[in-house]
Parts: structure tokens; C-alpha cells; sequence
């Protein structure tokens, strides 16, 4: 199931009304922990299958797991951490989030549970090192994710322009679209204002390159440096010409059902989304009559790269008085069957795991590849990093809401990169930044 920013990434608009709890109930059996386990998911379409997946994955365990969907899941979390009401397993939007509960002494860690569980093998070495707060493990990063560009073939068939690979390439792609009376991009943030960071992240790992990224993360570079420039001034380009959904007084107002729409009609040519657009673009698409593809977010040099990070986090409660049941679905979940029936029934992102290829077989030809691939690269270095998932809280929170001081003209790309250079440099010598995964 998606955290809250995937939940809302996707779109659905099946939110359940008010809360829903799911008491998932296990016959005795071969695990050695028992009673009951308090697990606490974000309200969306996809709890219902994740407990369901998890039910049949652990029954024959002896454990209760009593899991609730609730609305505002982060907020409620962090007010139920501060007074001790919190659930047994916790679970955010990302490592920013659970690094923010460890630091508090709030959370267990998960070092010990690491090698009774052989997670130290079994799961990537950097998204354990994501979930790492001075050296010690509190978390586990789950729904693998990267940015990617959706496009719609019909559309693209129809006027004759090729998927681009290089930025170049994009930038004509784009012009000759917009020429032609299409929207270039599908897209809006009424509804979630960090899809601002979707694009700067595409951007900045695609033109500023993964290198130059690394090296701002771990402070050997600055954030206006002459690649971060160029990288935002092309995203403002598109955004200023009104690319994005027709203008910036539609982004600011499309609903993720509007803009999805949009693209799977054929009023859009390109989305700018990320892997999570798998779990319903099909759906759209057969709806619509028209073909949907992906490809790799066009790069500068045209080399094929996919930027990396993870969509939702889980830890353990450090006041747990069942700790033992809370490892266990920890260690149930981030198996690589579980994983690949999350996959393959529910429709999400598999966590860094290794899932072999024919644990996917039947799953739809065009996702299944995806995940193939951005494994592949991941396992060779060949990445980039996302920015929910390697940027300290406040510079994160920074990025989202003044880059819209640029698109406004409010402010120069300049201008905005010295404050992130500014807030970042306080986070970074605070310890604040996640640990970054080193270039292969």
C-alpha cells in the first residue's frame, strides 16, 4: 500500500471513508513469536490487498496483526509517538521521517534483527544505509521507486515524434508537441504540492548529471553551481511556457484524476511521474482506446539512467511491548515472495530486494521490465538520487515550495539555488543529510 504521497501520486480517489480497521487474525503455527502486533497504514485503495498479501503470507504464524487505515497517517503518527499511543511497527513517507523518530529515541534498532534475518544480504546495501542514523539501522525502506516518462504513443504515432532520449531531443519533442495544439505534460499539485520535486528530481539527475549530485549531497559541491542551473532554468523554460497542463494556473489547479485523464485521452503527450504510475495507467489507457508507454527519463548525454529512492519507510516502535511480533511482520513483509505477490496483486513497487525475474511472470510485460531494469542499474551503480529519499527535511521542504518563487519570476534559478545551498549547508553540518550511496 502507498504512504500518503503515493496514495495521492496515484490518484485514485477510492479513499475510504473514515477508519477502516482490518483485524488480521493467524492460526498458531511456525513463528516463535506470538500475540497481537499493532500496524498502523495510510487510508488508500491498496491497505486492503496489503493485508491481504501479509494474511496469506503469515497463516501459519502465531501472531495477531491488527492493522487500521487511517487518514493524516504522519501527523497522527508523530502525535502518538510524542505520547507514547503509537502502534508496534512504524510506518512513513520516507527515511527523512523515520531519521526524525530515531533521532528522538523514539524508534528500536534494527541492527540485531538485520542479521538473525540475513537482511544484510538479502535487501540493498543503500537502502540499508538510508535507513541508518549514526551507524546504527532504525529503518527499512520500502516501494522502490524512480522517475520515469510516461508518454502516449497514439498521440506521439500520430505526430510523428520519436521518444526522446537525450534532453535535447526532449526539448524539440516538446515544441514540435505544443506546435501541433497538444499539452505537452500532464500534470498538477492541488492535491499534493511535492509533485514539485518530481521534476527536480528528473532534472537534476538527468541534465545536472548523478555525479554533480553526489557531490552537492555530501557537500563537495554547491547547489548553484553552473549543472544545477542549467538543470532548473530547462524545467523553468517549459514550466514559464506553459507546458505543464496548459499553464501554471492549471498545474496549480488539476487533480491527479484530471491530469491522468488528460494524458490517457490523448490532451497530453508526456507525464513527468514516477514507477508508482504503473499501478493504474493501464486501467486508464483501455479505458481511453489509446496506447501508453515508458521510457527512461531523457538524459544529457543520452545515457540511460534511473534515479533511485524509496516511497515509504517501516521501523519499530521502541515503547513496543511486543517487539518480537513487530520484527516478524518486519521480517515477513521485506521477503522477496511478499514482495513479488505486492507486485503482482496490488500492483506497487517491490523494496530493494532480490526478486527473481520468475517470481514476476504474468506480470504486465512493460512493469515487469521496469523493475528489472532498475534493478539491474542499481546493482551496477548506474543511478541517481530521488529527493525524498536522500535530502535532508527542511531542504526538501525548501525545494518544494520556492522553486514556485522562480516559476512566478519572483525570484532567479540563482537566487533560489543559494537558499537551498544555505539551508542544506546548516543540515549537512548538523548531520541531518541521509547517508548518500556512493557512485559505482
Amino acid at each position: 500500500m502507498q504512504i500518503k504521497k503515493n496514495a495521492i501520486r496515484v490518484g485514485t480517489g477510492l479513499a475510504m471513508a473514515g477508519m477502516l480497521a482490518l483485524q488480521i487474525m493467524f492460526a498458531p503455527g511456525a513463528s516463535s513469536a506470538t500475540g497481537k502486533v499493532t500496524v498502523w497504514l495510510e487510508e488508500n485503495s491498496t491497505s486492503t490487498c496489503f493485508a491481504d498479501v501479509l494474511t496469506s503470507a503469515n497463516k501459519n504464524s502465531g501472531l495477531s496483526f491488527a492493522m487500521t487505515a487511517k487518514p493524516q497517517l504522519t501527523e497522527a503518527m508523530r502525535t502518538a509517538l510524542a505520547s507514547g499511543g503509537a502502534p508496534d511497527v512504524i510506518f512513513t513517507p520516507g527515511p527523512a521521517f523515520t531519521s526524525e523518530f530515531a533521532k528522538a529515541g523514539l524508534l528500536e534498532p534494527l541492527d540485531s534483527y538485520a542479521k538473525e534475518f540475513g537482511w544484510n544480504k538479502s535487501i540493498s546495501p543503500w537502502n540499508l544505509a538510508l535507513g541508518k542514523v549514526k551507524n546504527k539501522l532504525y529503518s527499512l525502506g520500502s516501494e522502490q521507486e524512480t522517475m520515469l516518462l510516461w508518454y502516449n504513443k497514439t498521440v506521439l504515432d500520430k505526430l510523428g515524434v520519436k521518444v526522446p532520449k537525450t534532453t535535447k531531443e526532449f526539448s524539440a519533442a516538446l515544441d514540435k508537441v505544443a506546435a501541433a495544439g497538444v499539452t505537452p505534460f500532464a500534470g498538477g499539485n492541488t492535491e499534493w504540492k511535492p509533485v514539485n520535486e518530481w521534476f527536480l528530481s528528473a532534472m537534476w539527475n538527468a541534465v545536472a548529471g548523478p555525479d554533480n549530485v553526489y557531490k552537492a549531497l555530501t557537500g563537495k559541491m554547491k547547489w548553484d553551481s553552473a549543472p544545477f542551473v542549467e538543470a532548473t532554468n530547462t524545467l523553468n523554460g517549459w514550466m514559464t511556457k506553459g507546458y505543464m497542463s496548459g499553464g501554471l494556473d492549471r498545474y496549480y489547479t488539476r487533480t491527479f484524476q484530471e491530469f491522468q485523464a488528460d494524458h490517457a485521452n490523448g490532451k497530453a503527450a508526456f507525464s513527468m511521474e514516477g514507477s508508482w504510475r504503473f499501478q493504474n495507467i493501464g486501467t486508464q489507457f483501455k479505458e481511453s482506446g489509446q496506447e501508453w508507454g515508458w521510457a527512461p527519463f531523457p538524459t544529457k548525454d543520452g545515457k540511460e539512467l534511473y534515479s533511485i529512492g524509496v516511497g515509504s519507510s517501516w521501523g519499530l516502535n521502541k515503547a513496543s511491548k511486543n517487539k518480537a511480533g513487530a520484527a516478524e511482520f518486519l521480517k515477513t513483509l521485506f521477503t522477496p515472495t511478499t514482495q513479488a505477490n505486492l507486485v503482482m496483486k496490488c500492483g506497487m513497487s517491490p523494496a530493494p530486494v532480490q526478486i527473481a525475474k520468475k517470481m514476476l511472470a504474468g506480470q504486465e510485460k512493460r512493469h515487469a521490465d521496469s523493475i528489472v531494469r532498475l534493478g539491474q542499474a542499481a546493482a551496477k551503480g548506474n543511478f541517481g538520487y530521488l529527493t525524498w529519499a536522500f535530502w535532508p527535511p527542511k531542504t526538501q521542504n525548501f525545494l518544494i515550495e520556492e522553486i514556485e518563487k522562480v516559476w512566478a519570476g519572483s525570484v532567479t534559478t540563482k537566487q533560489y539555488l543559494q537558499g537551498i545551498d544555505k539551508v542544506f549547508a546548516g543540515e549537512l553540518a548538523s548531520k541531518s543529510v541521509p547517508p548518500i550511496p556512493s557512485r559505482g
